[in-house]
Parts: structure tokens; C-alpha cells; sequence
């Protein structure tokens, strides 16, 4: 397996060489740029936003910026945010463990409420059962984040006063009552997410174990007489988690798509709500180091699903 790995990871290397290009080039053609508010102030000179620029290399040509920024990216440089005045490294790493930290939370109680009501209702198609669990699964994903985030808040925060309705990372408390208090302020985001994604999660989990159970192996293993349980959980759901590992795997953009919207309902201050705030001022490196790293993490899920496959199946081989 580590071969595998290790030739999958040689093979994204140009694709996210790729990725980064399309972004950089989009980015660089896009209107404005970092000291387009200089020009309409009359108390720079413009020798001075000539020489900003030509400091920065904005006027240089597109491919030898991007040569630049990749070099500069090889060595451990992400660049210098011109809004913040500080390197972008830190500001992601700054909010990067707050966004895994919701989006993380968010996939298990996805999946911890996907797994069970959908393979229960597979194992019971057409019953009451499965008809409240389909229909909630269709208000669940046909319902956006903005509008269960505002109705959360407006329910548990203004309503009834039981949570916080603003994420804040530097919390005044230690010990068990900082987990409590961060937890707490968590629990609306993490919920509004994992609520989305498991009504879509439970849809696909509910078709791919309807597909195995008719196969004719799960028909010989209770001709054997095994236990239903038996049967449900080693050869029914453990062969149709492989078509459910793909959909997560491919969700995952999709998954930090929804999460900018929910930091920003929320004022989560995660790398989504950075992405934002970098957009809305034109802070060009920011931008780029963010998105990059969003490409990053989805070529590493579908490897991480990709590993996942040989567990789940020991048919497939890592060659």
C-alpha cells in the first residue's frame, strides 16, 4: 500500500500544478488588485503606487508571477497579506484547526446519522419507517444553510437563550469550562452542517445497500443461517460503503462550499470567513494560498477514499 500511496501522490502533483495555474491566471485577470484603493487617494503620489507595484511584481508579466509564487511556495513562502500586513501562512494556520474542527464534527454526525437510518430503512424498504426517514431526507437537503443556520439562531439564541450565536475563539475560561463554552458556541454550526449532509449521506446509504441486499451472496449467508445482524453489518453494509466513501470523498468541496456560508452566519473565524474577507479586499495572495489549499485537501480525501476501498473490499489490490 505505501507504493500505492506514494504513486498517487506523485500522480496529483500535476494536477495540482495544474490547479494552481488556472487559479493564478483567473486571479491575476480578475478586475482590481491589491493597491487599486491607492489610486483614488490624492495623498499618495504616484510614484509611490509605481513603486508599490514594481516591488510586488503586479506589472510583470502573468507566467513570471506565477513562477514566482511557486517557487516561492516550494520554499515554505505563501506570501504577504497586504490587508492583514502579516504572512499568509499565519492566517491560515490560524484558521485552519477551526474550520476541521466544525467541517470534522459536522462529517461524524453526518455519518453517524446516515449510516444507521439508512441501512435501517434499506433493510425495511416501504415501511413507516423508511417513509419518515425519506421524507425528512428530502426537507433536509432541500432546506440551505442559510436558512436552518438563521432559524437555529433564532430558535436557541434569541428564542430560548440557551447558545451563542457568535463563534469566538479567544474564550476568557480555562480548564473543563473552556471545552464547555467552546462546545456550546459550536454546536449550531456543526449541527446546521452535519443535518445538510447526512439528509443527502442518507439517500445514497439507503440505495446502496438496497442494491447488496438482493445480491445472491447475502441470500446464501442467511440460507447458512446466520443472524440477521450478521448478515446486515459484514456482508450487506460493509460492500455498499464503497459507493458511499466515493460520495463523501466528492462532497468534500462541496462540504467547504457550505461552510464559508455558515462561518459567515455564524461569525465562525475559520478559513472560510478569511476567504471572504480577502475577496471583499482585493488581498490577491490570500486568495490564491486559500483556494490552494482547498484543491490540497480535496486531492487528499480521494486518496484517503481510494485506501478506504481496499478495507472495505479485500478484493481490490493496491497495484
Amino acid at each position: 500500500m505505501t507504493n500505492y500511496v506514494i504513486r498517487r501522490l506523485l500522480v496529483a502533483i500535476p494536477s495540482l500544478l495544474g490547479i494552481s495555474l488556472i487559479l493564478f491566471t483567473v486571479l491575476a485577470l480578475a478586475p482590481g488588485d491589491p493597491f487599486s484603493e491607492l489610486a483614488t487617494n490624492p495623498n499618495i503620489p504616484p510614484e509611490v503606487r509605481a513603486n508599490l507595484r514594481e516591488s510586488f511584481g503586479l506589472d510583470d508579466p502573468i507566467l513570471v508571477r506565477y513562477l514566482r509564487w511557486l517557487a516561492a511556495m516550494a520554499q515554505g513562502d505563501w506570501g504577504f497579506s497586504f490587508a492583514s500586513r502579516v504572512d499568509v501562512d499565519t492566517l491560515i494556520l490560524q484558521r485552519v484547526p477551526t474550520t476541521l474542527f466544525v467541517i470534522g464534527s459536522s462529517q461524524v454526525l453526518a455519518l453517524a446519522i446516515a449510516l444507521p437510518v439508512g441501512i435501517y430503512a434499506a433493510t425495511r424498504p416501504y415501511s413507516v419507517f423508511d417513509q419518515i426517514a425519506n421524507t425528512l431526507a428530502f426537507v433536509g437537503f432541500s432546506l440551505p444553510t442559510f436558512f436552518t443556520g438563521l432559524l437555529f439562531i433564532l430558535i436557541f439564541s434569541i428564542k430560548l437563550d440557551w447558545l451563542p450565536f457568535v463563534y469566538r475563539a479567544d474564550i476568557p475560561e480555562t480548564g473543563w469550562r473552556w471545552y464547555w463554552e467552546h462546545a456550546r458556541q459550536a454546536f449550531m454550526p456543526v449541527l446546521v452542517l452535519g443535518l445538510f449532509q447526512a439528509a443527502s449521506y442518507t439517500r445514497y446509504v439507503r440505495a446502496a445497500v438496497l442494491d447488496v441486499v438482493r445480491l445472491d451472496y447475502v441470500t446464501t449467508a442467511r440460507a447458512k443461517g446466520l443472524p440477521e445482524r450478521t448478515v446486515t453489518l459484514r456482508h450487506v453494509a460493509r460492500n455498499a460503503l464503497i459507493p458511499v466513501v466515493t460520495l463523501v470523498a466528492l462532497q468534500m468541496p462541496a462540504v467547504f462550499g457550505g461552510a464559508i456560508v455558515t462561518e459567515q452566519i455564524f461569525r465562525v473565524p475559520g478559513i472560510g470567513s478569511l476567504l471572504i474577507n480577502a475577496m471583499l479586499a482585493n488581498d490577491t495572495p490570500v486568495v490564491m494560498a486559500v483556494t490552494f489549499v482547498f484543491a490540497c485537501l480535496v486531492v487528499f480525501f480521494n486518496l484517503l477514499a481510494d485506501v478506504l476501498y481496499g478495507w472495505l473490499d479485500p478484493r481490490i489490490s493496491f497495484r
